[in-house]
Formats: structure tokens, sequence, C-alpha cells
């Protein structure tokens, strides 16, 4: 299989859509009858990609003739918006569900953390969980008892290793998912978005390990996540994903800063309001970026304060909810992350109703650049209702040179403060 850990080749997933599921009687048979006539599946037409919020056939391909190879011992990034055929993509290598049509060829014992407690059964104690999830990827009971010690350590549940995993909180549930797909001998890890649950600290930790079973172990690693700087940092190549076919693949800076561009159109600049992504309880309803007027026309320079507006919707009351804010730069990079948390309020409590959470960039602190903002909503370590719904802008500094023309002046670095400076002479 030469060098490539994963091969896929021309993979498509076709779904038929309503509640019936997969499919129908008559509709099986049809298709049956033009396949033992040699003909193509009435079904299967070209033309209908993965798109929401389209109209027309009952039948959506989820992906559609997808093909990229994943180097042996590599980190490589799969990256794209909502509904880009990611976690569909993820779920066919993981044979959670078979293509419709394609083949996939890998190299060795595929582990993976598509969800959170991806495999755990939750009567059983956190030991039980790990031997049994050690068993499922083909170890032998004296291979998961070498590893027992390190993946209680990794998840940190060493006092609740004997308590059944459905009283584990939601934390808990993917650091000891993690920790066991992660140490256990398996030859490619894929990992999913899961990780948002985690706090930072654990987050980090989880890319340290996927760095180490890669560069120290030569094992393979698939990571989809929508943190552009972790992917940046972490992979070695990515693929970029739009409507469930490949965009682009290439390398890490290329694709993410594609991804980023490609998320950026005119109706998305300096402000956001379309599909009201969320659940039944959580809905975004609104993202726009003001300047120093309160107006979304002006062009916004260094000097100006920005302000950052998110408008949401509670249907019913939600405690500890949170609004992360993350000012990313055009190539991924993250600037800062902020939310409205407030851990000095004792009830925490949002009541349902419409809301609008806040924030003001002070004047001369962003350096002349174009800026993504990520917004996330989500309780911490528990459930994300919202993940990377973006807007761009663009800082401009406009000076008149000694010509008399008006150029845009570009400072250094990524932010750009006017600090105080004290000047004397001491001699």
């Amino acid at each position: 299989m030469s060098s490539n850990a994963i091969e896929i080749h021309n993979v498509s997933k076709l779904y038929r859509l309503g509640e019936v599921g997969t499919g129908t009687l008559s509709h099986d048979l049809n298709r049956w009858w033009h396949k033992i006539r040699g003909k193509e599946d009435p079904y299967m037409k070209l033309g209908q990609e993965n798109k929401r919020d389209s109209a027309g056939s009952q039948y959506v391909w989820a992906i559609n003739d997808v093909s990229f190879n994943v180097p042996q011992g590599s980190v490589f990034g799969i990256i794209g918006k909502n509904g880009a055929g990611k976690s569909t993509l993820l779920k066919i290598l993981s044979r959670v569900t078979a293509p419709t049509k394609g083949t996939i060829r890998a190299k060795g014992r595929i582990a993976s953390l598509l969800e959170v407690g991806t495999g755990f059964h939750p009567e059983l104690t956190g030991r039980e969980n790990i031997f049994l999830n050690g068993a499922i990827l083909g170890m032998t009971k004296q291979e998961i008892k070498r590893k027992f010690d390190e993946i209680v350590d990794f998840a940190g549940v060493s006092r609740y290793i004997d308590t059944p995993v459905k009283r584990y909180s939601s934390g808990m549930y993917v650091r000891l998912a993690f920790g066991v797909a992660a140490h256990l001998e398996s030859e490619i890890l894929i990992v999913d978005e899961v990780l948002a649950v985690g706090d930072a600290e654990f987050q980090n930790k989880c890319l340290g390990k996927m760095s180490e079973v890669s560069k120290g172990e030569g094992r393979t690693v698939l990571f989809v996540s929508h943190n552009m700087g972790a992917v940046k940092s972490l992979c070695n190549g990515a693929v970029l994903m739009q409507r469930g076919t490949v965009s682009k693949i290439g390398a890490t800076s290329d694709i993410i800063e594609d991804y980023l561009s490609s998320d950026s159109e005119v109706e998305r600049f300096k402000q956001w309001h379309e599909n009201h992504p969320g659940d039944r309880t959580v809905q975004l309803d609104k993202i726009q970026i003001l300047d120093r007027k309160n107006s979304l026309d002006l062009t916004l320079v260094s000097s100006d304060v920005v302000t950052v507006e998110v408008y949401y919707t509670l249907t019913e009351e939600v405690k500890d909810l949170r609004v992360v804010v993350n000012i990313l730069t055009f190539d991924g990079t993250e600037v800062f992350s902020t939310s409205d948390f407030r851990y000095q309020d004792q009830s925490r409590v949002r009541k349902a109703g419409k809301y609008k959470s806040s924030f003001t960039i002070p004047g001369n602190f962003l350096t002349v650049s174009r800026y993504f903002v990520s917004v996330d909503i989500d309780i911490p370590m528990t459930k994300a209702f919202v993940l990377n719904q973006t807007v761009a802008f663009s800082i401009d500094e406009l000076v008149t040179n000694d010509l008399g023309m008006t150029i845009a002046r570009k400072p250094s670095g990524v932010i750009h403060p006017i600090l105080p400076w004290n000047v004397e002479k001491i001699g």
C-alpha cells in the first residue's frame, strides 16, 4: 500500500431524506431492476450536492467522489464548515457506516473518538469500559493491562474508575475516551471536534499527546477541528471539504487560508445573520462588527475601537452558558480569546429570551490586517450549542506621505498598542 496509512478513492455516501430512513421497498426494487439490467442507479443522480437548504430530490450526497491519501506517521487535518461532510467521512473511515460507492484502504487498526463517550456502555464502570474498548480495537488483555495505569492517569479519573460512566460528567467522559483511544496501540487515531467539550488545559494535553503518538510512535492521526491555531501547529498537511467534496489538498497554512477566505464572502463581511444554528435550547441570531460610530459602513482603522456584538435566543433557562469569541488572523493564528462567562455571578442562570453579548477592542490594539471573528456558544465541559460561526473585518491605516499621496501604513506584529514611553536625558 506504499507509504500511505490511508488511501481514499472516489468515496461517496448517499442518504435518503425523510422519516423512513435509508430507503423504501419500491425504491429498492427499482434499484435492483436497474442493476440486473446493467443500468445506473436511478436515485444516484449527479448534482444533488450536500446543501442543507436545497429543495428537490429526497436523496442527497453527504459526501461525493472524495479522494485523497494520508501519509503514514503524519497528523492530517480535515477542515471545513459545518455540513461539509467531515463527520460522515470519519464515520465511514471508522466503519460506523459503509460508503455508497468507492474504496478505502487503511494500514492497521483504527481507534476513533467521534463524539463524547464513543463506544462506552453507560452501565459499565470506567475500568470495564477501558477493557471493552480495547477488546473492540483488537487488543489483547495483556496489552490493555500494560496501558491501563497510563490511561487512568491521563484522564485524571482514578477516584471514579470503578463508578459507572453514566454518572460521569461530559468532561470526564471525553477525557477517559481520549485516553483510551490515544494510549491503546492502534496504528491510526481519528479525532473529531469532540475535544471542544474539554477545557483549555485538557485540550492542550490532548494536542500534545497527538503530536507525541505521531512523531514518537509513528502512528497516523486524522484531526478534525474548527480551531485553526491547533490545526496549524499540529498538522503536516490538510484537506478542505466544501459541500461534501474535496475542495483542496495541500500544506496546512494554504488550506487554512483558503478555508477562512471561503467563509468571508461579501455577505459575511462585518455582519452575519443566516440560518440560526444551535438546537432547541440556544440559537445564534446575528454577529456584527461595529466601528467607532456604531456603524457597519465605515472603514476600520487601527485607532478605532471595534465592538463585537453577538445576538442569540434562549428558549429555556440555561445555567453556566457562555459566549466565546476568538479573534484570528488571516492565516489562522489566534490573537486572543474572550468570553462573557462570569465566575463571580453566583446564580449564572440566563432565563428564556433574546440576548446580546458584546465587548469592545480598544483603539491602537490591532495592527493593519484582516481578521476573523469566530463565535462559539457552550456550557464549559458539558455541551456545545454553536461552533465556529465567523465574520471577517479589516483594519486599514490611511496616511498621507510627503508627496501628498494617501497610502496604507502597516506596522509589524499582530497587535498594535500605543504604550506609554518616558524619554529623559541621563548624561
